[in-house]
This record gives structure tokens, C-alpha cells and sequence, in this order.
């Protein structure tokens, strides 16, 4: 995946539900996560399990600001392969973004800031493997469970585009405080139209569930 490739790529995202992430903020705290991963698929396609790697960051070598704002690190949580779509839950600080409206031909921005309390801002990026370029239009939904699997936080991954994360499926998220936690990704298949080549893949519901320790830094 190129991180910082620049969002023009990605035109597609401004049919679907135009958000405009910030995806930056003031330094604060990351999550530490170690975990075994699980990946489960309601077709009979081979899915690799998610494999952790929290010792990877991306902004690159001193990026420059766009449009006055400047990069902020993530880290990579976890990845995982399904029919050549690379799956990839990063995090980052938690971060505000702008939503994107047309109402009655009036294009709106409103900004949303992260609520007190917000534990990080969760990015999941979805890549064809050969061509490395993000696949739009599908639908994300994440669940965060405790250890004893109750249900601590869930909700649909908006569509967003960033100038140095490009497009992904992101959303802040806030945990009750440091412990063991399950994050269960809920992946519908791309909608809309199709080149050959990606005819008979991504046409049903993908499962994937990651085991991770948050660890909130002081």
C-alpha cells in the first residue's frame, strides 16, 4: 500500500459519500497491540489470517503540509488477504474531518472534531494486491469487543480520502480504557459497475477478526 498517495487518484470517492478527512491532529498517544489473528469468509476462497506488525508507521521522509496541514503517523495493526484485496487496519491519533453535502445544489462542509475521551482514529484500507490502488464503493462495518465479548463499540467505516493515508474507511473510536480487545471487520462486497478483470471476486460478505492489547501511553 503507498500511504501517501495523493487523493486526485482516488476521484471515485466523490461519487460515493464525499468525506474529507483531516487526518491529522496533536500528537497523542498510540495503541501497543499484540494478537493472533482469524479470518473467516462465507465463500470458499483461501483467506491468509491477519498478521500484526505495530512496529510500522508511515508519513515518509518530512512530507509536506497540504493545504496547512501537516502529516501525522500511523501505525499498522494488522493485514490480511482476500481474492488479491489487501486488507489493512491502521491506526492514528484521533482526528477531526470534514463531511461533504449537496443539498438542493449547495455544497456544505461540516466539520467533526473527535469527542473527549477518544481513544485513536481506526483506518481500514482496502488494495487490489497487483495494482496497489484502493477499491471504492464497498461497505465496512467494525465491531470492538472485550475480552469476555461484550460489545464495547461498533459502527459503519465512512469513506474518506486523505492527502497522506489516500482513500480509506475510516472512524474514531473510543475504548473504556487499557485491556485486551477483538476487532471484527465486516467487509460487504464493491457495488456498481466492473471491468472484466475484476468479474467473479469480492461478491460476498468478508469476516476478519483481530485479538489486540491497548495500551494508552500517559
Amino acid at each position: 500500500m503507498k500511504p501517501r498517495r495523493l487523493c486526485l487518484r482516488s476521484l471515485p470517492f466523490l461519487l460515493a459519500t464525499l468525506l474529507l478527512a483531516g487526518c491529522a491532529s496533536a500528537d497523542k498517544s498510540q495503541p501497543a497491540a499484540t494478537a493472533s489473528m482469524h479470518a473467516s469468509s462465507s465463500t470458499t476462497a483461501k483467506t491468509s489470517g491477519m498478521q500484526m506488525d505495530m512496529g510500522s508507521t508511515t508519513v515518509g521522509d518530512d512530507p509536506p503540509a497540504v493545504n496547512g496541514v501537516k502529516p501525522v503517523a500511523s501505525q499498522l495493526l494488522a493485514t490480511s488477504e482476500w481474492q488479491g484485496l489487501e486488507i489493512q487496519a491502521r491506526t492514528m491519533t484521533p482526528a477531526p474531518y470534514v463531511m461533504v453535502s449537496d443539498t438542493a445544489n449547495v455544497i456544505k462542509e461540516t466539520t467533526v472534531k473527535p469527542p473527549k475521551g477518544t481513544s485513536f482514529h481506526l483506518m481500514i484500507m482496502l488494495n487490489d494486491q497487483h495494482t496497489q490502488e484502493p477499491v471504492p464503493y464497498a461497505g465496512v462495518w467494525a465491531s470492538i469487543f472485550s475480552s469476555a465479548g461484550k460489545l464495547i463499540w461498533q459502527g459503519s467505516q465512512l469513506p474518506m480520502i486523505s492527502a497522506y493515508m489516500g482513500p480509506h474507511y475510516g472512524s474514531n473510536v473510543s475504548l473504556p480504557g487499557p485491556g485486551r480487545y477483538k476487532l471484527k471487520l465486516l467487509i460487504s462486497p464493491p457495488l456498481g459497475a466492473r471491468h472484466i478483470e475484476y468479474a467473479h471476486v469480492w461478491l460476498s460478505t468478508h469476516t476478519v477478526t483481530e485479538s489486540f492489547t491497548w495500551n494508552p501511553k500517559s
